[in-house]
């Protein structure tokens, strides 16, 4: 847990959030607020929206009504996106790291992480490979620097993607199921990576289904079902006396599953 301050502005704030596929209503009027270089750790059941709010967290989704305010930017105005321009700029803030990791499989590990500094920061080479050497080596891959992806373990290919999204400088990191794709021997090193970042200051928020990583690590746990947050609160609150019995139903699967 990070501590951070309750008396902080928040750099994510969401009002009234409302997404919807046809006739299915995804998010129905989330609020909430994330504080500068807290970890907010959203669970809960499949299909109960948790990725589509994180997506609508930097525009990968088109809310139809509400309002998303991150890093000082409004990205969403009563469901009116930000112009494209500006919506990349934002974007520049705001890394995301995804289930299948979405590399790029033609580009070698250290052209990974250095290509969105050099096309988008303006970083020469030079620097870029400065800063990518650096953050090979937090994530404990500087030997891969000139392996292909192809030749990765997924929990390789998830932290170089980590990595990548870093080298940007986000002031705000997401998370969607980072592990889920993994085989259960390589979790913990995309965990760990997490960790350390968390204990950084970094600002994150992480889709997850790791229930020991949202119990040690998060300092807000959000649960969410039928397309809402029905519960938040710290994770000592969430997970030995819940207020809401759907709540408890969901981590007594999950944690007897585990």
């Amino acid at each position: 847990m990070t501590g951070a301050s309750p008396s902080a502005e928040p750099i994510v704030r969401i009002r009234g959030l409302r997404k919807s596929f046809g006739s299915h209503v995804v998010l129905n009027g989330i609020d909430f607020d994330v504080l500068p270089s807290q970890v907010v750790v959203v669970i809960g059941p499949s299909g109960s929206g948790k990725s589509t709010f994180l997506r609508c967290c930097n525009g990968l989704e088109q809310p139809e009504g509400g309002t998303v305010e991150i890093c000082g930017r409004t990205l969403v105005q009563e469901g009116r996106m930000l112009p494209d321009h500006d919506l990349n700029a934002l974007r520049e803030e705001v890394g995301m790291v995804f289930q299948s990791f979405n590399l790029f499989p033609h580009l070698s590990v250290l052209d990974n992480v250095t290509l969105g500094p050099r096309k988008l920061r303006g970083l020469s080479r030079k620097e870029a490979e400065e800063r990518a050497q650096a953050l090979l080596t937090k994530v404990g891959l500087a030997h891969k620097a000139l392996a292909m992806p192809a030749s990765l373990s997924g929990g390789q290919k998830q932290r170089v993607a980590i990595a990548r999204a870093l080298a940007m400088e986000p002031r705000v990191m997401l998370f969607d199921e980072p592990t889920s794709a993994l085989d259960p021997e390589l979790v913990g090193e995309v965990l760990q990576v997490m960790k350390l970042l968390a204990s950084e200051g970094m600002t994150m928020m992480v889709v997850t289904h790791e229930m020991d990583f949202a119990r040690e690590v998060g300092d807000v746990v959000v649960v969410m079902d039928g397309g809402g947050i029905i519960e938040s609160g710290q994770p000592a609150t969430i997970f030995t006396n819940p207020t809401q019995e759907r709540t408890r139903s969901f981590l007594q699967a999950v944690l007897t599953r585990a």
